[in-house]
């Protein structure tokens, strides 16, 4: 894994509860509304399991996934990826949005990598 500064660890682990908690109001929301939740389970799923790589990686937390299980997390995560890098291009430069997704952007690519690792272990 590269190496992160501790404020980049810090930013990166706090994009990604802050994306889980927004998450979390909306699977919340869309169960009272009875949308269908699959893909925000999906996703959030995939968001604990990368902070969950990211606190392995440089905390040593253990954790409790299989290949399989992180195999699956890659590809739910890189997937979200072009559509964030989409709003970041849309944003304005200097605006507190783009500083948000431009966070976020790193800290996906970051648990990206983290699974990668070990993966490859």
């Amino acid at each position: 894994m590269e190496t992160v500064s501790a404020s980049e660890k810090q930013e990166s682990i706090q994009s990604l509860q802050s994306t889980i908690s927004k998450l979390e109001k909306a699977l919340a929301q869309m169960t009272q509304k009875g949308s269908n939740t699959t893909l925000v389970q999906k996703r959030l799923r995939a968001l604990y399991t990368g902070l969950a790589m990211l606190e392995n990686a440089w905390n040593e937390k253990p954790y409790s996934y299989t290949p399989e299980d992180l195999t699956e997390v890659h590809t739910v995560l890189m997937g979200l990826l072009p559509s964030i890098e989409e709003m970041y291009a849309k944003s304005k430069a200097g605006s507190p949005q783009r500083t948000l997704l431009e966070r976020r952007i790193k800290a996906l690519e970051l648990a990206v990598q983290a699974i990668e690792d070990c993966l490859n272990k």
